[in-house]
């Protein structure tokens, strides 16, 4: 195994964004773990604790694929173990200052190699499924500078939205505009985790992935876009008539469900007692009891698409600084965006202005587009 350090020479079309600060609280937050489950180290394998702790590099290839990066933090420092045919880009381009980047050859062990690399004679490191809840808790709380590109990223995802469309027609299909938005994702730098879409020949489905179907009368479009390391979330709807009273009254009851989830979610709540008031206002709202079970209901957000999704099992509290995405949905109906509790409350962060809203429980909320 070699070891390589960073030629700021190569750095030419991309600099690791990590921050310095942010990084030095995500490394004392792991060594607080670890002196609470008295181990020496530990071994971050998947992506969500990677592009968390490394503060943003890209270490994946393919997205349906392991990451190529393994990540040893030990009480010495931080190590970082990839491929050969890896490190050259990784050391240009991703690996933050104060991280050792060590390579193996394609061909070998990643997570063997990394849980070799640090001090000599100290025990196994511990594995992340040892410590799963700790460094969920150690990811809620955003800190200033991923604040900031979590919120360049989701003003940029929620303009691609607007931009693309306003420009759908009835005869446009729903691969056409996921094509449409995928191609605006990209050139945003991001990577398009998620991209769905139905018409109105396609509305019973809530995880419509696109067909050839033209979008007819009315449509919804999801994207989830990652970009360094963070993900981003939206729904939005377009129609091309004025709607019917159904479809207007059921739009309305469920952001009202939607704000609800909002004035449950403060610090010091429960996962699990959020779930439970979401239940409760899917009834509230004139919804059927089991409108829940038809679909997830989202749940904290930031380093992936949900952290976790909530369910009566999720016992994580809430706290300040920390992000969620809620999408409630019935028949017909979905709303959905990327938010951050801060001290004055809910902020959305999936929002343009040009975007038509609505005022529901004082936050405007995201109106259907009407073409």
């Amino acid at each position: 195994m070699t070891q390589t350090t960073a030629d700021t020479s190569l750095l030419l079309g991309r600099t690791a964004p990590a921050s310095a600060g942010d990084r030095a609280i995500k490394r004392q937050r792991v060594l607080d773990i670890l002196d609470a489950k008295g181990q020496e180290s530990l071994l971050l394998t998947s992506n969500t604790a990677l592009t968390w702790y490394l503060d943003g590099s890209r270490v994946h290839i393919s997205l349906a694929g392991d990451p190529i990066a393994a990540v040893l933090v030990d009480r010495g420092g931080d190590h970082l173990v990839t491929f050969n045919n890896e490190a050259g880009r990784i050391a240009a381009e991703e690996l933050p200052d104060g991280v050792t980047l060590h390579s193996v050859p394609w061909y070998g062990n990643l997570h063997q190699a990394a849980a070799a690399v640090g001090i000599a004679g100290s025990a196994a490191p511990a594995a992340e499924a040892d410590v799963a809840a700790e460094l969920r808790a150690a990811r809620q709380q955003l800190l200033p500078a991923e604040t900031a590109r979590y919120a360049r990223l989701n003003a940029d995802v929620a303009g691609i939205m607007t931009d693309v469309l306003s420009t759908a027609r009835p005869e446009t299909t729903e691969f056409e505009l996921v094509a449409a938005l995928a191609a605006r994702v990209v050139a945003a730098g991001a990577e398009p985790l998620v991209l769905l879409c139905n018409g109105s020949s396609r509305s019973d489905f809530r995880h419509p992935l696109a067909t050839h179907s033209p979008l007819g009368r009315r449509a919804m479009a999801v994207v989830c876009a990652r970009r360094d390391g963070m993900v981003a979330n939206i729904t939005r709807w377009v129609r091309f008539d004025a709607g019917t009273p159904q479809e207007r009254d059921a739009e309305a009851r469920i952001a009202a469900v939607e704000a609800d989830i909002f004035d449950a979610t403060v610090p010091g709540a429960r996962l699990d007692r959020i779930f439970t008031e979401i239940q409760a206002a899917y009834t509230r709202h004139g919804f059927g009891a089991d409108q829940w079970e038809q679909h997830h209901q989202g749940g904290p957000a930031g380093y992936a698409g949900r952290d976790p999704r909530v369910t009566s099992a999720a016992t994580d509290t809430v706290v300040p600084n920390q992000a969620f995405t809620w999408n409630p949905s019935g028949p017909g109906v979905k709303i959905e965006d990327t938010v951050q509790l801060t001290e004055s409350g809910v902020q959305v962060l999936t929002v343009d202005p040009r975007w038509p809203s609505t005022t529901v429980n004082g936050l405007e909320r995201p109106a259907t587009l009407q073409l």
